[in-house]
């Protein structure tokens, strides 16, 4: 897997996504809470932090929980809550270890179908329904990981031409119209709430 990203819009922290698929994983994992940018640079920090080229799996789960913690809170913090996101990144590591040999593409890679890979995305630790299809959809957009009906099983984030989710930003002009669409999904959401529908 070696693929052009621009979701940290930093290049090494984007080259280190296109090539990683455990990074890959760590940067959704991350993406909440914080602007996209700061999530997906995360997975390269922690590389940086850690002396190596590459996220590993069996490093990280085995690491001292609380020297993990430090690790991502040193300044700049890896993200906003840097304690909680240190023991979801080390139980995600460790149910890759359990379930996959420490091998985050064997996730996705011999998924017949999109739903047989929903279903294996949403047994990961730390991935709900929506982050899951999201990373599905990132997945089949552009990683080139497509299995049978996998823009069904991403939902609406699967659909071609949009600008909903991480699985649509190639650059700072898609970022921004990700932002958009974000900030007006939440006034929508403001509105119908206020009005008690």
């Amino acid at each position: 897997m070696t693929t052009e990203i621009h979701l940290a819009q930093q290049p090494e922290a984007d080259e280190l996504l296109g090539r990683s698929p455990l990074a890959a994983l760590v940067g959704m994992l991350l993406d909440q809470q914080v602007p996209m940018e700061w999530a997906f640079s995360g997975p390269y920090t922690i590389t940086q932090r850690l002396g190596g080229d590459d996220l590993d799996a069996g490093q990280i789960a085995a690491y001292d929980p609380e020297a993990f913690a430090t690790l991502l809170s040193e300044k700049p913090a890896v993200h906003r809550y840097p304690g909680s996101m240190a023991k979801r990144i080390q139980q995600l590591c460790r149910f890759l270890v359990d379930e996959y040999g420490g091998d985050a593409a064997a996730v996705w890679s011999d998924a017949k179908t999109g739903k047989e890979l929903l279903d294996r995305l949403k047994a990961l630790p730390g991935f709900g329904a929506q982050k899951a299809q999201i990373f599905l959809a990132l997945l089949g957009k552009q990683y080139g990981v497509r299995p049978t009906g996998w823009r069904e099983a991403a939902g609406p984030y699967g659909e071609a031409d949009c600008y909903r989710s991480a699985a649509d930003i190639t650059g700072p002009e898609s970022l921004s119209k990700v932002r958009e669409f974000k900030q007006e999904a939440k006034r929508a959401a403001k509105a119908a709430k206020a009005s008690g529908n």
